[in-house]
């Protein structure tokens, strides 16, 4: 199983992160960090050719209840989500939450991870 989703736009990289921003909140996420590598190693010295822009996303609802489950789950969220571009196309994509939940002994928040997942999914899909 792949761990990786992702899809390409025609969007540049702002109007991608942009759109996927509104797009999630109609999932009740929200995004609680926002990190663009290529500024980050630019501020160390660092060339780096690309954007690559990670996203932090939570749904409080849904984090709660996987939690109260197995707190490990913790080191796993919030789920990541990546806007980014290489050589002049746009990516936007995420880490599979069904793919990490796989990770622990949970096997009653498999129906968790499988609706968050398709929420960043159609999140996803919607902003392309």
């Amino acid at each position: 199983m792949d761990i990786i989703f992702e899809k390409t736009t025609d969007k540049n990289l702002n109007d991608a992160i942009q759109a996927l921003k509104e797009n999630l909140k109609e999932h009740s996420f929200g995004v609680l960090c926002e990190l663009n590598f290529k500024d980050k190693l630019k501020e160390k010295g660092l060339e780096f050719k690309e954007d690559f822009v990670v996203l932090e996303v939570c749904n409080p609802k849904q984090a709660k209840e996987v939690l109260e489950k197995n707190i490990h789950i913790g080191y796993v969220l919030p789920c990541k989500m990546v806007v980014r571009t290489e050589n002049d196309q746009t990516y936007i994509g995420l880490l599979r939450p069904e793919s990490l939940i796989g990770l622990f002994d949970e096997p009653d928040l498999n129906d968790v991870a499988k609706k968050v997942e398709e929420a960043l999914k159609a999140s996803i899909e919607a902003s392309i």
